[in-house]
């Protein structure tokens, strides 16, 4: 009688491909290699299981770094190809990397629908605000006044919220973490990873060569206890150096304003409470702008049965036969 031979947790080095990891120095996404690495060996991972599809960009080099299997496919159709992977085996624990130009500009209509339909994939969303891999264009997330190669005189155009509008195609799991923030970012990836279903993260990137520094007005360290709000289920909306202050509802505009706690009599009991299984709070969260902290983590968690699964199901109730449905209804001999 054989054993079953006992599979041994792999280690996050032993993740890590042979490849010479061509980022540059000091690159944020460096900082995501080594957390999703780190995630993989948590959740035991195996490598002969594990795909990494990714499109072109900076981002999209991931899959030479791991010692999976992994595809560097077209401009934006990462999730095209993600999805076909999936369904021929959906065995596969299958991971989309993306950035925001790949994923959101040519390749927005591909994302727009792998969320809708909700195939069950990892989708990670590097964000730098910028084009790296062309040298520095501007992205559909850059912001207003952004000045690159053709923005010259500066962008004239409103970003776009990744977060948003990943709620808006129909999301079920959207969250959100900072490329140095590991052990925020690990526990994110993870969750992501237990969701059957589209799994949307964006991650916030720096790219330290064309746009150095763009989201250091709530990342750099002197400024995150004020300028991040951590998202906990059923746990309070509470931020600052000393969580005293807050987010309420304001009844009277129905919009969220921030509070501190002891001013005008506000207490705990004005704190709105994150529930992330509600997309309207949910939306709130990802839509906040200065001087609203940004919302970290998970934004929404409310999953429904998978593309996948629901493919499969119907896929065992029988084939129908295809002469018949060739020949049904109208039918003309030429």
């Amino acid at each position: 009688m054989t054993a079953t031979p006992t599979l041994v947790k792999l280690q996050p080095k032993e993740f890590a491909s042979n490849q010479e990891i061509r980022w540059c120095p000091g690159c944020g996404d460096y900082a995501i290699l080594k957390a999703v690495q780190k995630a993989l060996a948590d959740i035991g991972s195996r490598r002969e299981n594990t795909v990494f599809v990714s499109g072109i960009g900076c981002s999209s080099r991931f899959p030479y770094y791991m010692a999976t299997y992994g595809f560097h496919t077209v401009h934006g159709r990462a999730p095209a190809l993600a999805t076909g992977v999936k369904l021929a085996n959906p065995e596969l624990d299958v991971w989309v990397m993306t950035g925001d130009g790949d994923g959101l500009s040519i390749g927005g209509n591909h994302m727009l629908h792998v969320l809708r339909r909700n195939v069950d994939l990892q989708i990670i969303l590097f964000n730098n605000e910028i084009y790296g891999l062309t040298k520095g264009q501007y992205s559909p997330t850059s912001r207003a006044g952004t000045k690159s190669p053709t923005s010259p005189n500066g962008s004239i155009e409103r970003p776009l919220s990744a977060a948003t509008f990943a709620l808006g195609a129909g999301g079920r799991f959207v969250a959100r973490g900072i490329d140095t923030q590991q052990a925020q970012l690990i526990d994110v990836l993870k969750r992501a990873h237990a969701n059957r279903g589209a799994s949307f993260v964006e991650v916030f990137q720096n790219c330290l060569v064309f746009n150095d520094g763009v989201f250091n007005e709530f990342t750099d360290r002197a400024v995150a206890d004020e300028r991040q709000l951590h998202l906990v289920h059923g746990q309070p909306l509470l931020f600052g150096k000393d969580r005293q202050k807050g987010l309420r509802l304001d009844p009277s505009s129905i919009a969220l304003e921030v509070v501190t706690l002891g001013d005008a009599g506000v207490t705990m009991e004005d704190i709105l409470v994150h529930d992330e299984t509600n997309r309207t709070l949910a939306g709130m969260l990802a839509a906040l702008e200065p001087p609203f902290p940004v919302a970290l983590g998970v934004l929404y968690a409310a999953p429904v049965q998978s593309y996948t699964a629901a493919l499969y199901e119907q896929q065992a109730t029988g084939s129908p036969d295809l002469e018949a449905l060739m020949t049904q209804g109208k039918t003309w001999t030429v």
